[in-house]
């Protein structure tokens, strides 16, 4: 397939783009906010575990288990198998699942590790260290593993691997394909996109994590932390909706539909809560 294709000298540009933004720009962040703040970068780092643990050591399995668990290699069973014949209610676990396990993340955190850290800033640095490290991670890594894969297509070794799946694993081919089609057409659009995405779910962790801050601070509060886990499965489920073919919509109509989740989010947080803290050290 991949003997007439060629990744163009433009798509290597914004790949190669791609990669060092996803990977310094959360940097960069962290290091301004820890300099303007004085803030303890362990608390960003703190941030940044708890993304790795909950949303992927444990979010992630639990729900491909659940929900898709020949993506580990075992049969589908009677839950996944009425997921699946209901897109609905498999949008709303996949959203579900993230808000649950990231939410709690942030509250465990809060309760524990960093319950002695009451200053608001905390919330932020917990914030900029969890949604930071998804960007890295996410997005960082496969922009770096698809620079890869361009060489691999423009070399012709790509071929071989394509000819392996096909052997090995045919299921996986329209993934590959879909890889493909991507990287020989990947454009400023694709990063655009990319880029607007990861603005308004960075703001939306910030907002999430002063939510839940503040749950933790103030037993009166508490409310916030459920409010937080419906906000973020609310933002996950229309996207599934999406994933699932249930709707319809255009990348730049999801990007908006984050953008009031985000905005909104970090704002109303921002404002109402963060803002109005202003020299409090307890609640």
């Amino acid at each position: 397939m991949t003997e007439n294709m060629c990744v163009q000298a433009s798509s290597f540009v914004w790949l190669i783009v791609g990669a060092v933004v996803w990977v310094a720009a959360p940097l960069l962040l962290a290091i301004v906010w820890k300099i303007k703040k004085k803030e303890p970068f362990t608390s960003i780092l703190i941030g940044a575990a708890a993304f790795l643990v909950f949303a992927l050591i444990l979010e992630k399995p639990i729900q491909n288990l659940l929900a898709f668990p020949t993506t580990m290699g075992l049969p589908d069973h009677a839950v996944s198998k009425f997921l699946n014949a209901n897109p609905v209610l498999l949008a709303l676990v996949a959203g579900l699942f993230p808000g649950i396990f990231e939410e709690t993340g942030r509250l465990i955190a809060f309760k524990t590790v960093l319950k002695r850290r009451r200053n608001r800033e905390t919330s932020i640095s917990y914030g900029i260290g969890h949604g930071g490290f998804e960007v890295i991670l996410i997005l960082g890594m496969t922009y770096l593993q698809y620079i890869v894969y361009a060489v691999m297509i423009n070399t012709g070794v790509f071929g071989t691997v394509i000819e392996q799946v096909a052997a090995q694993a045919p299921e996986q081919l329209g993934s590959i394909n879909t890889v493909v089609s991507l990287l020989t057409g990947f454009s400023f659009a694709d990063f655009g996109i990319a880029f607007v995405e990861r603005i308004f779910a960075v703001l939306f962790h910030i907002g999430a994590s002063v939510l839940v801050f503040y749950a933790c601070r103030d037993k009166k509060r508490f409310w916030l932390y459920p409010l937080a886990i419906a906000i973020h499965t609310g933002l996950d489920f229309i996207a599934a909706l999406n994933v699932f073919h249930v709707i319809d919509l255009s990348p730049w109509a999801l990007e908006g539909i984050a953008a009031v989740f985000g905005l909104l989010t970090f704002f109303g947080a921002y404002l109402l809560l963060y803002k109005k803290d202003v020299g409090k050290e307890t609640l």
